[in-house]
């Protein structure tokens, strides 16, 4: 079977900051095998970059639509990206 890898990066805003967010995100994209990051931007949305398998990083995008628990999610953006492989591991950036 053929698999198509993908790479996307989402910006989520609302509640989103100071809710766990990063860290549940960085647990999610390695339950899903995702490679990229996720940090805090400074005005106050959350930005992930993931790559790989497209049905995962659709799955999490759609994680990022609601976030964990205490988040509040106003808008998520998904925005494709070229595939560029750069990464080997999912690290939540500071």
């Amino acid at each position: 079977m053929f698999s198509m890898k993908a790479r996307i990066h989402i910006v989520v805003e609302g509640r989103v900051q100071g809710v766990g967010f990063r860290f549940e995100c960085r647990r999610e994209a390695i339950r899903l095998g995702l490679h990229g990051w996720v940090r805090n931007m400074d005005d106050g949305s959350v930005a992930i970059v993931v790559e790989g398998e497209q049905d995962m990083v659709d799955q999490m995008v759609k994680w990022s639509r609601s976030g964990p628990a205490g988040a509040y999610v106003d808008a998520c953006r998904a925005i494709p990206e070229p595939l560029t492989g750069e990464f080997d591991s999912f690290e939540v950036r500071f």
